[in-house]
């Protein structure tokens, strides 16, 4: 059955949203496929977020809700072109520029908060040699590649990488100010080590532990201690000791394509060679994003460490890409959203039973649709956030407008 959000539907939400909101929202393309219960419904905010003038967003691959529903959004001005921020150097008379690494925005879509960059970690480092020899020296631990963003219930942000020797997890208040660090840039030591990280992916804080989706150069979900980031656990797949070995040298955007792998293999005993994220969910669960095997794999927290539950399978036989990028829920737990980025869908689960009953979004370059789908969250409200990489490079908000009868 084909949910599509009529024009009735719109006029209805008209009624109760501002003038500004109702000028803005758009039909999107939504199905449900199971009548095993109502499905949520939604709408694109075309008009969502109101950037400063002359701001243009760069590749986007991080997204967080905090605690007062402000929405915060991981940015790589590094993605950006010439053409894309003349205002910068020089080329252009008009627009634009490129925006800090971490932009944080209020519902309505003003920005509040944005920083980032070398200068707010430790370290400095300098590019020595030319072309294909040029290599970093020093001890720089902001990463080149910013990748995975979580904002804890303090406020403060965890961000991780996976560039170039990105095998580091850094901890900021909210206005930027360095707090501390999981790992160390340029030193890893592999999916057994108690120290080091491989390109870490995807972080969440409870405040009591830290879990690390260690995903790039590692296959595995590592966990530290709230207070002193000592070590704590380890696991791979099924919540056994991490197999399938490490990824060889620097990843680089072409390996998140490539069929290197032989393919998806949603029953593989290992990681994929990227475990792209990890998010706690209600009734002490853990999901974590096996994307390269198209499936997530659901943990129950116990004193003695995690215990596996199942594999959900998201889109079987997806190539490419590959589907289960990132995972959120409804406000009331009801319900898991699976942001699959090949088939450039928010997949709607059950979660009770974890039964797929609809979807929402395409693949395009118009309002409601994505290029690389990345990240997904959720507000208080019900209304789900995304994020793209890529040549996708935005975020988009989707008002929740009721449940399929």
């Amino acid at each position: 059955m084909r949910a599509i959000l009529t024009g009735s539907a719109l006029a209805a939400i008209a009624l109760v949203a501002t003038p500004a909101l109702a000028d803005t929202l758009v039909e999107i393309d939504q199905e449900r496929v199971s009548e095993a219960a109502p499905m949520p419904t939604f709408a694109v905010d075309a008009g969502w977020p109101r950037l400063p003038e002359n701001m243009i967003l760069g590749q986007a691959p991080g997204l967080s809700v905090d605690r007062d529903d402000n929405i915060w959004v991981l940015n790589r001005p590094n993605s950006l072109g010439f053409s894309d921020t003349g205002a910068d150097n020089g080329q252009s008379i008009a627009c634009c520029s490129a925006p800090p690494h971490v932009l944080q925005f209020d519902r309505e879509g003003n920005l509040l908060r944005s920083w980032g960059g070398t200068e707010l970690a430790p370290g400095t480092s300098t590019m020595e040699g030319e072309g294909e020899d040029q290599q970093e020296v020093g001890d720089e631990q902001w990463p080149a590649n910013v990748h995975g963003l979580y904002v804890d219930d303090d406020l403060n942000v965890w961000i991780g990488g996976n560039g170039g020797g990105d095998h580091v997890v850094l901890n900021f208040t909210a206005d930027g100010e360095y707090i501390r660090q999981i790992g160390t840039r340029q030193q890893t030591g592999g999916n057994l080590s108690e120290k080091y990280l491989g390109n870490p992916a995807d972080i969440h804080f409870d405040g009591e532990s830290v879990l690390v989706a260690d995903g790039y150069i590692n296959k595995r979900i590592v966990e530290f201690g709230a207070e002193n980031l000592n070590f704590e656990h380890l696991w791979g797949a099924y919540g056994t000791e991490p197999g399938g070995g490490t990824r060889e040298g620097e990843f680089d955007q072409s390996q998140a394509n490539s069929t290197g792998d032989g393919g998806a293999n949603p029953e593989s005993e290992s990681f994929g060679d990227i475990v792209h994220c990890v998010v706690r969910g209600p009734d002490d669960t853990i999901y974590v994003c096996d994307r390269r095997n198209n499936r997530l794999q659901l943990f129950r927290e116990t004193d003695d460490g995690v215990e596996f539950l199942q594999d959900i399978v998201i889109a079987e036989g997806t190539g490419g890409t590959r589907s289960a990028s990132d995972v959120a829920f409804s406000p009331d737990g009801s319900y898991v959203y699976v942001a699959d980025m090949m088939n450039g869908r928010v997949w709607i689960l059950l979660r009770e039973t974890h039964e797929i009953i609809g979807h929402f979004g395409r693949n395009g370059r118009y309002p409601g649709q994505f290029i690389w789908l990345h990240s997904v969250d959720v507000d208080s409200d019900g209304n789900v956030y995304t994020t793209e990489v890529s040549t996708g490079r935005r975020v988009q908000r989707f008002v929740m407008t009721g449940m399929t009868e």
